[in-house]
């Protein structure tokens, strides 16, 4: 097995620590581990996709007026049929159903997954075409 170093800032460390008590992970390293496999998994499914792809989205995010979230969604309009929001303090929720082509659901999540602001990115593939 190779061996992986990361710069980890105090605070994000105290709270991979709690997390990995609360999970019950013997290691940081076998808890990582998993979360680099589902990772993998979520772009190996992104991956196999073709044709025409209707998809939920989950965004959770930090609100703020430099998030770039709205502009990613206002990007991919053509492609978004629903678009629930809903504001909790400092939080931005998204739940969006997209219905385009495999291409452009990847696309989708690239970029979400990318953007600094965004907490976390769930997604659900409802059908996928041939």
């Amino acid at each position: 097995m190779e061996i992986l170093s990361i710069s980890m800032d105090k605070n994000s460390l105290a709270q991979l620590e709690q997390i990995q008590k609360r999970l019950g992970y013997s290691s940081r390293s076998k808890m990582l581990r998993n979360a680099v496999l589902s990772l993998i998994k979520d772009y190996e499914t992104l991956d196999s996709l073709k044709g025409d792809v209707e998809s939920v989205f989950v965004l959770v995010y930090k609100d703020t007026e430099k998030n770039n979230v709205s502009d990613l969604i206002h990007k991919f309009r053509e492609a978004i049929e629903t678009d629930m929001h809903h504001h909790h303090p400092g939080t931005g929720i998204d739940i969006l159903t997209l219905n385009t082509t495999a291409e452009k659901t990847r696309e989708f999540f690239n970029l979400v997954k990318r953007n600094k602001c965004v907490y976390s990115v769930n997604y659900s593939i409802i059908s996928k075409g041939k």
